[in-house]
């Protein structure tokens, strides 16, 4: 799938539409199945590249290691044969390392924002002189939402149910007439690779790499089909927050959740670790290659020195792991151990957020 080259933008009843050159490309089935749901994102909404800011300015903090959990670290064996850029299934150690119990949710990220008067990427302006011919006014700031769609449709284009929203934000996450009052133990979301990294720096820690990501997500318990085990439903109850039903049309909420679920809300992993497996894809540090595996270090491996996705080559894209609450064997099954997602750099969505990691004081 080529990267977006071409973008014209154009309201309608405050949905922007976009013509692209991308994603109305048809996907088969292989690619629907192990394809992250942040793939398309980028071709469905305006590049922000030029909005992307060096974020030196934040101060970087002391650190606390109040609410994470401390991983001894050891060797693993990390990856997945179902999935092409996920093999070959290799052995890793990593060094121990302190990882936040839960993903970073609205309340933490307010106060990162008090503190800084941070603006996330997506509420700053876009250049207009990335969109010639489109009138400025209509080139507002705002990021994807997920929408379902009325009725089943097919699954080979991903702008059938993503909708670039204006003035949606970490804040606002269903854009405008939307907050997080009533929300700020859920997961912060739209947020972009250098707003989690700011955050990181700020909290005086880190992303993490992929290695220890699943380092922890697998709770020491080695691989199974899932983090949690081999069962979909043990004990027949859902133990992560992913899609129910008719993807995207119809989600039948049987875990309880139709997006987003408040953190902790389901069982922790062995070491006390929340939601590895569901609610919203996490941001990791390593840059994004389908080949690295076939060449990662054994020891405290921390991704490739370069970004390349041969489906869309312009794209500089970084890990992301865990899936979401979009996630299901329906269309997207990155939700699985092992199993890596990718996202653009400058893209953000309401199933998108992070965690953060800190090395030994």
């Amino acid at each position: 799938m080529k990267f977006l080259q071409t973008i014209y933008i154009g309201f309608f009843i405050g949905i922007i539409i976009l013509s692209i050159t991308g994603c109305d490309k048809k996907q088969t089935a292989e690619e629907r199945k192990t394809d992250s749901l942040a793939h398309c994102i980028a071709d469905g909404i305006p590049s922000r590249a030029s909005a992307i800011r060096n974020a030196s300015y934040i101060a970087e903090g002391k650190g606390d290691t109040t609410g994470m959990v401390w991983i001894n670290g050891g060797k693993f064996l990390m990856g997945a044969d179902e999935f092409p850029d996920s093999r070959p299934m290799h052995e890793v150690t990593v060094n121990g390392f302190y990882i936040d119990k839960h993903e970073v949710t609205n309340a933490e990220y307010a106060a990162f924002v008090k503190a800084t008067n941070y603006k996330t990427v997506a509420e700053r302006p876009l250049n207009p002189a990335d969109y010639p011919g489109v009138p400025v006014d209509k080139l507002v700031p705002g990021s994807a939402v997920f929408t379902p769609t009325k009725t089943a449709v097919s699954l080979d284009n991903p702008l059938q149910w993503w909708n670039y929203v204006p003035g949606a934000n970490w804040a606002h996450p269903e854009g405008p007439s939307s907050s997080i009052k009533g929300r700020e133990n859920y997961p912060v979301t739209h947020v972009s690779y250098e707003d989690a990294a700011a955050y990181a720096k700020w909290a005086g820690k880190r992303l993490p790499t992929e290695a220890e990501w699943e380092f922890a997500a697998q709770g020491g318990k080695g691989n199974h089909t899932y983090y949690w085990g081999d069962e979909l439903k043990p004990g027949n109850k859902w133990v992560a927050n992913i899609y129910q039903g008719s993807f995207p049309d119809k989600n039948t909420k049987e875990d309880g959740f139709i997006a987003a679920a408040p953190v902790q809300t389901f069982p922790a992993n062995p070491y006390g670790l929340y939601d590895m497996d569901g609610n919203v894809w996490e941001w990791c540090e390593d840059l994004y290659r389908p080949d690295y595996y076939q060449k990662s270090p054994k020891d405290n491996p921390k991704g490739p020195s370069d970004s390349y996705d041969p489906e869309e080559p312009g794209a500089v894209k970084r890990v992301q792991r865990g899936g979401s609450f979009l996630c299901s064997d329906d269309y997207c099954i990155r939700y699985k151990a092992g199993s890596r997602g990718k996202g653009e750099v400058t893209s953000g969505s309401n199933n998108l957020g992070f965690r953060c990691v800190k090395d030994k004081i």
